[in-house]
């Protein structure tokens, strides 16, 4: 307990980090997901093409090369901004795949004659997408948004290599100053269980309210 105690204000700033760069990464991930969800069924051929590009290469590049890759490769074309910017790029970019797929398929659940129905009406593919589909997509798809955004608050712990301040990285102080690396990790697991149970909670009383009845 000493270890909480005695470093409650290292714990809490690298708690705040954690935070802000999961609510900073969600925010960029749902709305570079929906962009990207509204690309891969779009009638353009190109939207789709770039959609799927996306997803495809952020899918299947591990995150830490990501991080590498943003964090010190774009400084690299002039591209300087502070590190937890960066980390926030991409993290949200990174799970903007996840979110662009977990979309589409709720798209794909609604029925096509919605879809013909809307534009027998005279109704543009923005106007069907964003009015029709997409409020009945998303009420099937809150329970895998609502994983996919805890999993974002986990992976946030790789910034802690790249000098940016969250939970994970505040275990190399406290090591260094011969605090239990136990207990250590035993307190920064809680701070990650609040963070992920509120995110559940939150996207339970969400699906409650909006999801689909079962």
């Amino acid at each position: 307990m000493d270890v909480l105690t005695d470093n409650f204000s290292l714990y809490g700033k690298g708690f705040l980090g954690t935070v802000e760069l999961t609510v900073y990464a969600s925010l960029l991930a749902m709305v570079l997901g929906f962009v990207m969800a509204s690309f891969r069924v779009a009638p353009v051929g190109s939207l789709r093409v770039f959609g799927t590009v996306w997803v495809t290469i952020l899918r299947n590049t591990p995150l830490t090369l990501l991080f590498f890759a943003v964090l010190l490769g774009l400084p690299r074309f002039g591209l300087v901004l502070p590190f937890n910017v960066f980390a926030v790029l991409a993290l949200g970019c990174y799970t903007s795949a996840f979110i662009c797929e977990v979309l589409r398929s709720g798209i794909n659940t609604v029925p096509t004659g919605q879809g013909e129905a809307a534009r027998s009406l005279g109704m543009t593919f923005a106007q069907t997408l964003g009015t029709i589909v997409l409020p009945q997509a998303f009420r099937s798809v809150i329970p895998p948004i609502g994983s996919t955004l805890i999993a974002l608050a986990k992976n946030s712990a790789i910034a802690g290599a790249f000098s940016v301040t969250e939970l994970l990285g505040t275990y190399k102080t406290l090591n260094e100053l011969g605090y239990s690396i136990i207990w250590t990790f035993v307190w920064i697991a809680v701070g990650y269980l609040i963070i992920t149970l509120t995110i559940s909670a939150l996207f339970h009383v969400m699906e409650k309210r909006w999801g689909v009845a079962r």
